[in-house]
């Protein structure tokens, strides 16, 4: 059987496509952690009330709503290349300027800005990553490039606290240190090709067969492509919302918005929920944070072991079992710092174990044509709810540590119980299979991949 992109074996290709755009979902992590150890010395130092502090530390997730909205339909318009360059050099100015603040509310704009720029990688990452990949394979790859957001978290946290020398400009250093990793990002995505499959998606024929024969070898065959190309016939933002499609963007927003809203409230304000907890000696709070880091990295990464057994049991029992730890810290009144760490870090296990699937659903529910579009609105939409229990954690917090945990529990069950409702079952088929508008009528119909897929085929690697 000829080689194609659907059927062929991972090769450095793939690889470097997944870990190029996983580099993007580091730098993602990142920044959007880093906040979290610099904050309460902007607070600090500006002297600043919960409100203000919460404005801070949510602005990214607000200019992420904008910039997976808006840089999501460009990506589909212009190329996946394109944006996948611009994003990346935003990162290192912004970072830059962050450095040079002199009041909150020009850190506040920063912020929003370097969201716009954030949500439109998260766009692009994902998008680009799935058309390069083959369908056995996909589950495997995107998790190793989403495990990089937590990763590039886990980094945020090391270096925040490495900074942390009591001087009166730390967190400027903490938050203009993501220019460094965002700089050699940049350098490594230059080269990368355009995706076939959007060249073919603009009729770009010849230049999608070159890009796959350079993959894949002379003989490789473009059927899958053509397959996908002409099942599509959508192109505009609005068909993202009808049909099959409008059930589907619901889905992916709301699942996305209820795995992230507690998420994003306890990592952005990690050390300060941790100090409430107990952990409030020297700088144990910032090094329990650290070490839950690398639980919610181990966390993302045990997706490999699930994701091709399915990827809707996956979000279940993700949801159900990140529930627990938050419902059982709502219920202790004073826990022990041991079980506290525990308990989060089971958290972790469980709510990351099942992030991979933000950049796959989108990626598989769409066609080609309006993939980066559906997978920016997911994003924006997403963000929604992550941006509310960001600025809101504050505020609760402040009431009781107790109640937030409950809120938290109660929003994995929201999200469980629509993804039971809604989930589809997408493993071990095509793009072209998958991305169709015709579903089968119950969410888990499809069988999930038992390994009797096509065989297979032998790749060259590219020269």
């Amino acid at each position: 059987m000829p080689a194609s992109l659907e059927n062929s074996r991972p090769n450095r290709t793939h690889w470097l496509v997944t870990l190029y755009a996983g580099g993007g979902e580091f730098c993602d992590g990142y920044i959007l952690s880093i906040i979290g150890v610099a904050l309460p010395l902007v607070t600090s130092d500006f002297a600043l009330g919960g409100a203000m502090s919460g404005l801070i530390g949510s602005a990214s997730l607000i200019g992420m709503f904008v910039g997976g909205l808006v840089f999501g339909y460009v990506t589909d318009k212009v190329g996946r290349q394109k944006v996948y360059l611009a994003d990346i050099a935003a990162f290192i100015l912004l970072s830059v300027g962050q450095f040079f603040v002199s009041d909150p509310w020009t850190l506040t704009v920063l912020r929003f800005a370097m969201g716009i720029a954030i949500g439109a990688d998260f766009a692009i990452a994902g998008t680009i990553a799935s058309e390069f990949a083959p369908r056995r394979s996909r589950g495997p790859l995107l998790v190793v490039m989403v495990t990089m957001w937590s990763v590039g978290a886990a980094a945020a946290y090391v270096v925040g606290w490495l900074m942390m020398t009591s001087g009166h400009d730390d967190w400027r250093w903490m938050l203009a240190s993501s220019a460094v990793p965002a700089a050699l990002i940049l350098l490594l995505r230059f080269g990368t090709p355009e995706s076939p499959r959007w060249l073919m998606s603009k009729g770009r024929t010849d230049e999608a067969r070159q890009v796959v024969r350079h993959m894949l070898g002379p003989d490789a065959d473009l059927h899958d492509l053509e397959a996908e190309a002409d099942s599509g016939g959508v192109r505009r933002y609005t068909d993202i919302f009808r049909g099959e499609y409008g059930r589907r963007t619901l889905f992916i927003g709301v699942f996305w918005a209820c795995q992230l809203l507690p998420i994003y409230a306890i990592t952005t304000y990690e050390p300060t929920i941790l100090a409430s907890l107990g952990l409030d000696h020297g700088d144990s709070a910032y090094l329990g944070s650290v070490a839950l880091q690398i639980f919610f990295v181990l966390g993302s990464l045990s997706g490999i072991l699930f994701i091709n057994r399915g990827r809707r049991p996956l979000l279940l029992w993700s949801f159900a079992l990140a529930a627990v730890p938050l419902l059982v810290l709502s219920l202790l009144a004073e826990p022990s710092p041991s079980a506290v760490l525990v308990l989060f870090a089971l958290f972790g296990l469980a709510s990351f174990s099942s992030q991979c699937l933000q950049a796959i659903y989108p990626s598989e529910l769409f066609p080609t044509s309006i993939r980066a579009t559906a997978n920016g609105f997911a994003t924006g939409a997403s963000r929604i709810g992550a941006a509310i229990g960001t600025w809101g954690a504050p505020v609760v917090l402040g009431h009781s540590t107790r109640l937030a945990m409950f809120l938290g529990a109660l929003i994995c069950g929201v999200g469980w119980f629509v993804s039971f409702r809604l989930a589809p079952e997408t493993s071990g088929r095509s793009l072209a299979e998958t991305s169709s508008d015709r579903a089968p009528a119950d969410p888990s119909a499809a069988t999930p991949d038992s390994g009797t897929t096509s065989p297979d085929a032998p790749v060259r690697e590219p020269s």
